[in-house]
C-alpha cells in the first residue's frame, strides 16, 4: 500500500468553491491519491440553501452536520433528519438526495469513497476500529487530523473520524 503523510489540514486555509448547483461552496480538504484521480475526498460543504446533492455515481458517501441546525435529506428509503451531533448518515453516490436546511446554513464534513476504496465516518470521542489510514475531524478548530497511528484513539466528544482502506 501507498504510504499515507500524517497531516493537520485547517479548512479555514483552503478556499471555499461553488458548488455546480449553487447551492453551497465546498472546501476541498483531501483528494488521495490525486485530485484527477481520487480514491478518497473529503470535504467540509457550507450548505446556503435548500436543493438537491449533486449525483456522483460510482462513490460511496459519508455525511455529517458539524455546524448549524442540520438538514433533511431525501434519501432512497425515506426522508432522514442530519443534525449536529448525529451520527453520519451513510449513502450511495449515485441518489442525489434533495435537501432542505432545518433552520438556516449547515457546514457538513464528507467522505467520499470510489474506485475500490472502502471506509467510515463515526461521531464521538473515542475511535477503536482497525483501518489502514485514520483521520480526525475536529470541529471546534475546523481541523482534518490525517494519518493517525494504530490503536484507540480519544478526542474531543464532537469529534468526527475517519477510517479508509484506500
Amino acid at each position: 500500500m501507498t504510504q499515507i503523510a500524517t497531516a493537520a489540514i485547517v479548512a479555514d486555509c483552503i478556499a471555499a468553491t461553488p458548488w455546480k448547483n449553487g447551492g453551497g461552496l465546498a472546501r476541498d480538504l483531501l483528494f488521495w491519491p490525486t485530485v484527477e484521480g481520487w480514491r478518497v475526498r473529503v470535504s467540509l460543504a457550507d450548505i446556503t440553501r435548500d436543493g438537491p446533492f449533486s449525483p456522483y455515481p460510482g462513490v460511496d458517501r459519508w455525511f455529517a452536520v458539524v455546524e448549524g441546525p442540520g438538514v433533511e435529506l431525501q434519501l432512497a428509503l425515506g426522508a432522514h433528519l442530519q443534525r449536529l451531533g448525529d451520527a453520519p448518515v451513510h449513502f450511495d453516490g449515485v441518489e442525489a438526495p434533495g435537501c432542505r436546511l432545518l433552520d438556516g446554513p449547515t457546514r457538513d464534513l464528507n467522505l467520499m469513497l470510489q474506485g475500490g476504496a472502502r471506509g467510515v465516518l463515526r461521531h464521538g470521542p473515542r475511535f477503536d476500529e482497525d483501518w489502514p489510514v485514520r483521520g480526525r475531524y475536529d470541529p471546534a478548530t475546523h481541523t482534518l487530523h490525517w494519518g493517525l497511528p494504530p490503536g484507540p484513539l480519544q478526542g474531543p466528544a464532537d469529534s468526527l473520524w475517519l477510517g479508509v482502506a484506500p
